[in-house]
């Protein structure tokens, strides 16, 4: 039988093992700093609600799958939608392309059910061509419509990465939110999760305790090879391609195109 360590020991890269007692003041503590976190998201989510919002044209024509459609189609008959802008990079293979953007959209993609029924639209839209981007599309088994904005302007067809939001009355268009970069991560439950675990991301701009593994650069688990294995290399793959059984592109890509 083994004999449970006594409390404020240590193991070297592991958090102390303490008394229940301690454990329980120590998440506490900790609780009231989440607590507050949260009430300042919930204050910054107040203000979100308050942008003011700029009036697009909803006549716009993107396409996809069934062709070509105006941009008012991908409310689909609901008052407000949300636009992923997945990046895209012309003339590479499937395995190279933005593994960030697939990590939001395959997370995304599995919130569908619940954005239609609170009345918002999903779609992902992408500066690719049709041509390229449809085969992707089929490939990764994605379920909500994706579209080309190739040769748009404004907050259609600008800076691939930021989720965005629309609102529609009638058939007027307004823009009324977007975020990019880390602020985009809110889409995917995966960061979140991480940030649980005493490890976190296991990335190297983290604040961690001394003797904690080493932190690798950012990104570093979002591409791996047929074993798991994180690599950007040229047997890498955004992670979430690996889940489709039978599915393997016929090209090596050359690696991480970011």
């Amino acid at each position: 039988m083994s004999t449970p360590k006594t409390a404020n020991a240590q193991t070297a890269g592991m958090p102390a093992v303490v008394d229940v007692a301690t454990w329980q003041g120590a998440r506490d503590e900790l609780m009231i700093r989440e607590k507050a976190h949260m009430r300042e998201g919930d204050a910054i989510s107040a203000a979100r609600r308050r942008l003011p919002m700029v009036e697009i044209d909803g006549t716009v024509e993107l396409v996809g799958a069934d062709g070509t459609v105006r941009f008012t189609d991908l409310f689909q008959g609901r008052d407000v939608l949300l636009v992923h802008k997945h990046m895209w990079y012309d003339g590479i293979p499937i395995e190279g392309q933005c593994m960030g953007c697939t990590i939001n959209t395959w997370h995304i993609q599995r919130s569908a059910v619940y954005l239609r029924a609170r009345g918002v639209s999903l779609a992902v839209a992408t500066s690719g061509p049709w041509d390229e981007v449809g085969p992707f599309v089929e490939f990764m088994g994605y379920t909500e419509p994706w579209y080309s904005v190739r040769g748009l302007d404004g907050p259609l067809g600008d800076d691939m990465g930021p989720v965005a939001c629309f609102v529609r009355d009638g058939q007027r268009v307004f823009h009324t939110y977007a975020t990019v970069s880390r602020g985009t991560e809110v889409a995917s439950g995966v960061f979140a999760l991480l940030d649980m675990t005493p490890y976190g991301r296991g990335e190297a701009w983290e604040n961690t305790p001394a003797g904690w593994p080493e932190g690798h650069d950012a990104c570093w688990f979002w591409r791996t090879d047929a074993d798991g294995v994180p690599t950007l290399g040229p047997t890498g793959r955004p992670v979430a391609q690996w889940t489709r059984p039978g599915a393997t592109p016929v090209i090596d890509g050359p690696g991480d195109h970011q």
